[in-house]
Parts: C-alpha cells; structure tokens; sequence
C-alpha cells in the first residue's frame, strides 16, 4: 500500500487526534500533526495529499481571541481552491463554514452533547464519502456553537432536526462534520468533567462507563470506513464528485 500524507492540525489540548490518527495510519496514511495553536503557522497544503483538522472549546468568530483562526480560514480557502482533500470536524467545521461566508453562532437550543443521531441527506447518497454510510449513523456530539448558515454553494450531506447543518461538502473534496468521530471513551469522559454545564445536556446513559463505550463501539463501526474512504480518495483512488461547486 502506497504511503499517503496527511496533515492533522490540531487546535487544542482538548482535542488530540485520538482514533482518528490510528484509523488513518491503518488505512495506510502517514500522520503529521501540527499544534497550530502554539505555533500560529501552517505548512503548503499542497505538500500533503490531505488535510484533517479537530475541533475545541474556542469560538470560530473570536479571531481576536484567537488570531491562528485568521491563518485557519485563509489555509482552508486554500485547500478548497486547489481541490486540497478536507475533512474538518467540528470547530475545524465551523471555521471551513466562516471561511467561505456562511456563519456560526451559539445554539439557541442549548448545546449537543453524547449520541445523537445524523440523518443522510438525498445529496450524500451520491457523495464518495457518504454514500455507503446507513441512513441514520450514530454521532458524538459536544459543542454549544453550531452552524446556521452554509456558504454559498456548499451540498448540505447530514442533517438533525435540532441544528439541520450537521455534515456538508464545498468544492469537490471539502469536508465539514459538526460531530465528532475522533474521540476516545476516555476523552469524551474528560470533556464531561471540562464541561458540566454542557454534561448536562448528555442523556444519563451517555454519562456512564457502560453508555460511552457502547457509543464508541457503535461509532467506530460505521466511521472508521468512512476514514478508510476519506484516505482512498487523498489517493486518487476514490473519485470525487463530478460537479464543481465553488
């Protein structure tokens, strides 16, 4: 199997690569990993064959805050223009949709915290990454932001009743997922003890050893393919879609 390099950026100690990086690794990805908020830099991207971006606690407009979230969207606008493969999860999500004109404000339902259910919208069916997912997969979900406006042209891929824009596609090969696939029982453990207020909103089960490792067992299942998937397309051996959208 031909080594393919991937660049995981990182965004906050709370939220390492976990399963993601082993699932990539496994699918025959060289990893590198960036802290770009430590560093406040970013490499070429076209020196990779994808990129991979996590999530964290910040919120995507502060940009004062957090002056690397300018660097984010500009490097973002980049892998969309150059057709660079993209999966970014949840904040990595948020700042995709900022960078491109859509926007993120505080859910006003309250945050989304442990399983929830995704619903595949008409669009995935025909996606390469999303077309062998089942109708409904099962999510991690912790954030209290969310998604209420896409960017012009992007194919909306997921859907929840709550917060509609739950996974969505711009260009031919970027990737934005408002859940999370990349945590470990363990660390989603420790976001419930970072975040009570937001523990709050979990179901009981999803606050227990027994409910968590259940819901990463059940997650795993049905997202460690679509990774597998994501690394055959940064391989050219995956088409993406036809239609150019931006």
């Amino acid at each position: 199997m031909t080594t393919t390099r991937i660049l995981v950026i990182q965004l906050a100690d709370l939220d390492p690569p976990g399963r993601l990086a082993e699932w990539l690794v496994d699918s025959g990805a060289e990893v590198e990993l960036v802290r770009l908020d430590r560093t406040g830099e970013l490499p070429e991207p076209r020196d990779f064959a994808a990129v991979v971006c996590l999530g964290g606690p910040m919120n995507a407009n502060d940009l004062d805050g957090h002056p690397w979230l300018r660097t984010l969207r500009a490097f973002f606008g980049t892998c969309v223009t150059r057709r660079v493969p993209l999966l970014a999860v949840c904040l990595g999500a948020q700042v995709l949709a900022t960078a491109l004109g859509g926007e993120v404000e505080p859910g006003h339902e309250g945050p989304e915290v442990g399983r929830e259910l995704v619903a595949k919208r008409d669009l995935g069916w025909a996606d390469p990454l999303f077309a062998d997912l089942p109708l409904m997969p099962d999510v991690v979900q912790f954030h209290h932001d969310v998604i209420t406006r896409l960017p012009a042209g992007a194919e909306l891929l997921a859907s929840a009743t709550r917060y509609p824009n739950q996974a969505f596609r711009v260009g031919p090969v970027g990737y934005g997922i408002q859940f999370h696939i990349e945590t470990t029982p363990e660390l989603f453990e420790t976001w419930l003890r970072s975040d009570p207020a937001g523990a709050e909103f979990a179901r009981a089960v999803d606050r227990t050893p027994e409910g968590i490792t259940e819901l990463h067992a059940d997650v795993e299942e049905t997202w460690r393919p679509f990774v597998e998937r994501f690394v055959k397309l940064a391989r050219g051996e995956l088409s993406p879609v036809a239609k150019n959208l931006l």
